[in-house]
């Protein structure tokens, strides 16, 4: 997908088609007459601030068709007509070729069928139909915020509750006994809080280096992001060492990929390069995904340490935006968390991008949440987790936990943007500090790693 500028077209129609005349389908050069081609649009298909009487939308121009100039665009909605045209209810969102759509005095409790529009002169395009429901009155979730295991002292000390210290987590997992796995950064430690709120090391000395042995002598340095695979085996990314690690329940420890070095170089164990691999997944056949941050790219490793470029063709210096195939046009900007729905689809948070990526089990890459018009709604995310029922949590470093619902609409669960601090409570009064690693066990308890307050919060939602 190509997104234009709109000081692209205030360089004149002439500069335009010489420079992008592969983009436009006709740019009638001789002055002869040319059947008008309207200009396409995509609907942005998660809604945000969905509230009684209002929502927040939007689109992206994708293709200009035969005339440069736009005259209007926004989103058309309707409760009675499923396909909605502007001869509905509508925006009017200006000219801009990314946009955000605010829509008001919609009816409490209500199915709506919005479709993104653009408009020039050749005709109106029109974006996929979105279906949301507008919330009803009185309608909330209770989403109560605890400290499961940490206190403000950093540290490394085992204990349960406030008695156990961390030093800075990072990435958190749980298993299927509800036991979470923390990437202790600071402390260069894997640690185990068992449900109870009971703090364990599970793997390191403690002290920094690269190696790997017996779970009491292994050594990280930074471990960053953190997953559990079907067979209770815990793979750690470590970005001092530009590594994944491997640890089995019986406390053996080995270095899946990775030489120590930073790079970019697919191969075979230490024949790989990384360049700080940040958020890690694992798939139904214990194949992990790798958010290769300052690659820009998403890694693949496979149970025998093969690594692949799995999306993104950019590198440490060309990071980038652009959707399509996965392996040829695809591009990513800093990608920070990765996590798997119920059908393999592959979220990627894009950390620099503000978005959230969706990578189908076929290769293609797409936006599903945020353009550059919607930057304020995600703010710098971080970390990703699905539940069983796909909906999506995502840790915003600015102060917040967001989910996206399984009917694609985002709101915050709890926190607040742009504000740091240490509470615990319900969502109006919850604080996190830098909020990194995120996991959702199968009751939909879900845990945070509280980088910045050194703590393991628990959110529960009723």
């Amino acid at each position: 997908m190509i997104f234009l500028q709109n000081s692209v077209i205030r360089n004149g129609l002439a500069a335009v088609c010489l420079a992008a005349a592969a983009i436009f389908t006709s740019c009638n050069k001789d002055g002869g007459d040319t059947t008008p081609v309207a200009p396409s649009v995509e609907s942005l298909p998660v809604l945000a601030n969905v509230t009684t009487t209002g929502a927040q939308s939007g689109g992206n121009v994708t293709n200009y068709g035969s005339n440069l100039i736009i005259s209007s665009t926004g989103v058309c909605y309707s409760a009675t007509n499923q396909t909605p045209t502007i001869a509905d209810s509508k925006t009017s969102d200006g000219a801009a070729v990314n946009f955000k759509s605010i829509i008001t005095g919609l009816t409490p409790n209500t199915t709506y069928y919005l479709r993104a529009y653009t408009q020039t002169e050749a005709g109106i395009g029109y974006g996929d139909v979105v279906t949301f429901k507008t919330s009803a009155a009185g309608a909330d979730t209770t989403v109560t915020t605890s400290t499961l295991a940490g206190s403000s002292t950093l540290g490394n000390t085992n204990g349960t509750g406030a008695s156990a210290s961390f030093g800075n987590p990072q990435g958190v997992a749980v298993d299927a006994q509800g036991n979470i796995y923390v990437a202790d950064s600071f402390n260069h430690l894997v640690r185990k809080v068992t449900p109870a709120g009971v703090t364990t090391t599970f793997a390191g000395s403690g002290s920094l280096g690269f190696s790997g042995g017996s779970a009491a002598t292994a050594q990280f340095y930074s471990p960053q992001g953190i997953t559990v695979d079907a067979s209770s085996n815990v793979y750690v990314t470590d970005i001092g060492n530009n590594a994944v690690y491997k640890i089995t329940q019986a406390g053996v420890v080995t270095i899946l990929a990775g030489d120590g070095t930073a790079g970019a170089s697919n191969g075979t164990g230490s024949a790989a390069r990384f360049n700080v691999p940040y958020g890690i997944t694992a798939d139904a056949q214990g194949n992990l995904y790798v958010a290769d941050r300052d690659n820009n790219r998403i890694r693949k490793i496979t149970s025998a340490g093969v690594v692949t470029t799995y999306a993104g063709i950019g590198s440490a210096s060309t990071p980038g935006s652009a959707n399509g195939d996965a392996t040829s046009a695809a591009a990513f900007y800093r990608p920070t968390g990765v996590a798997f729905d119920a059908q393999g689809n592959l979220f990627v948070v894009d950390q620099s991008n503000a978005y959230i990526r969706k990578i189908t089990s076929a290769g293609v890459v797409s936006t599903y949440v945020g353009n550059s018009a919607t930057k304020d709604l995600l703010d710098t995310p971080s970390g990703i987790a699905v539940d069983n029922q796909n909906n999506i949590y995502v840790t915003d470093q600015s102060g917040r936990v967001l989910k996206v619902s399984a009917a694609k609409i985002l709101y915050t669960l709890t926190g607040k943007t742009a504000t740091a601090g240490f509470a615990d409570g319900n969502k109006a009064t919850a604080l996190f500090s830098s909020p990194a690693g995120i996991a959702v066990d199968a009751n939909k308890n879900i845990y945070v790693g509280d980088t910045n307050n050194n703590r393991i919060r628990k959110i529960i939602m009723q």
